[in-house]
């Protein structure tokens, strides 16, 4: 009788255990993962050109300022080099005198300080000049992004795809909210 039992009960974990196996493949069959590559879907879209172009024309401007500043900064290094060559023949010469070399030092001195300065502002301007650009390009395509995201959302809808990675990101877009054990992991932890 006992080996009747522990047959039975083995052949009940078997059935129980089969049971599960397939309730977990048709589970894993019914959840479906796709990618797209947003940057191809973006660049496709008209609107995608004239915010390019917004951009690019504002790099421009901006460049154009940077040459100025750069060209500037280059015509006082020159003169900064020939006052200094000029004075250090001077002070070869030992024509000098004691007010006159105080006098050249200090001018030599302000020419560096100028040139630092112009060099430390040409620095900054192009740092800001950066990230206004990114956060422009940001301003100009979220638009863009939210609709990209919303036509993959349904499109995923539409195809009952449970998650959606994106290939130019490397992340989810798109992800069914019966999979997502977020709150499951945070009881856990708690």
């Amino acid at each position: 009788m006992k080996n009747l039992i522990k047959k039975l009960s083995l052949a009940s974990l078997i059935c129980t255990m089969f049971l599960f196996l397939s309730i977990a493949i048709a589970s894993a069959q019914q959840s479906s993962i796709a990618f797209v590559d947003s940057e191809i879907i973006i660049k496709q879209l008209p609107e995608y050109q004239q915010l390019t172009n917004e951009l690019d024309g504002l790099q421009r401007q901006y460049l154009d300022t940077i040459q100025t500043k750069e060209t500037e900064l280059k015509t006082k290094a020159e003169t900064f080099k020939t006052e200094y060559e000029n004075a250090q023949a001077l002070v070869e010469g030992g024509n000098m005198t004691e007010q006159e070399f105080t006098e050249l030092n200090q001018r030599i001195g302000m020419l560096q300080q100028e040139l630092q300065k112009l060099d430390q502002e040409l620095t900054e301007y192009k740092q800001t000049v950066q990230a206004l650009l990114l956060q422009r390009q940001s301003e100009l395509f979220e638009p863009v992004r939210e609709k990209v995201t919303k036509a993959i959302e349904n499109t995923a809808k539409d195809l009952k795809i449970s998650f959606v990675f994106d290939k130019a990101e490397g992340n989810l877009i798109y992800g069914d909210k019966e999979f997502d054990i977020t709150f499951k992991v945070l009881d856990k932890l708690k």
